[in-house]
């Protein structure tokens, strides 16, 4: 029987200037410095070099609509000869009205423990739950397998949609995921068998993609 399984590579965007400053949510206008670009580029040259010669060619690179994610998305696609393909269900989770504040404020706020502590509980006022936020990438990943079996694909989101994809993966409870740590550009390669997923790595920054394989 032929393998169908999907391997799907999980990139965070590049940074920005607010990175680790500010939770800019789904907020326009944010794009990536030049540190940020120069992550990207980094990500797309392992990323085409993995694909030379391996099994599961890459025939896809989707991204969340937000620029930040698309300009990190632009240098994969063109070192794979791809298009890229925008996917709403990899966009960065809605922080409604905690959008755009400073994270040094945030973290003064009572209802931060509950982020990092609860978070299957907590909604963000005005915004999306945490619940939903997986529930939607989730579903979003499954439809990218089913149509692209037996391939490679490339799917450039945000650090929380990851995480919370990551946790569904390993069968942990969301108020687990707080405990990952995704970086900016940072691989996270997951490879959906007909027997359920397996996650090869969770946050890689400078390893040998090709080496990254079920035991």
């Amino acid at each position: 029987m032929a393998d169908t399984s999907t391997l799907i590579l999980l990139v965070r965007h590049g940074e920005t200037t607010t990175t680790g400053k500010v939770l800019p949510g789904r907020a326009k206008g944010l794009h990536l410095s030049d540190r940020g670009r120069g992550q990207a580029e980094f990500a797309a040259s392992r990323i085409a070099e993995a694909s030379e010669g391996a099994q599961r060619k890459v025939v896809a690179v989707y991204a969340s609509p937000l620029e930040r994610t698309k300009e990190t998305a632009v240098p994969i696609s063109e070192a794979l000869g791809l298009r890229t393909r925008i996917s709403k269900g990899l966009v960065e989770c809605d922080f409604g009205d905690w959008t755009g504040q400073r994270l040094t404020t945030l973290r003064k706020r009572r209802e931060w423990s509950d982020v990092q502590a609860r978070p299957s509980e907590f909604r963000f006022p005005g915004g999306e739950s945490f619940v939903e936020m997986q529930t939607r990438i989730w579903t979003d990943l499954q439809r990218i397998r089913s149509e692209h079996p037996a391939s490679t694909v490339v799917a450039v989101s945000h650090a929380d949609p990851i995480k919370a994809a990551v946790a569904a993966a390993l069968g942990l409870g969301l108020d687990m995921f707080q405990r990952l740590v995704v970086s900016p550009c940072s691989i996270t390669p997951i490879l959906f068998t007909p027997t359920g997923p397996i996650v090869l790595a969770i946050n890689s920054t400078g390893d040998d993609l090709s080496q990254l394989v079920p035991s």
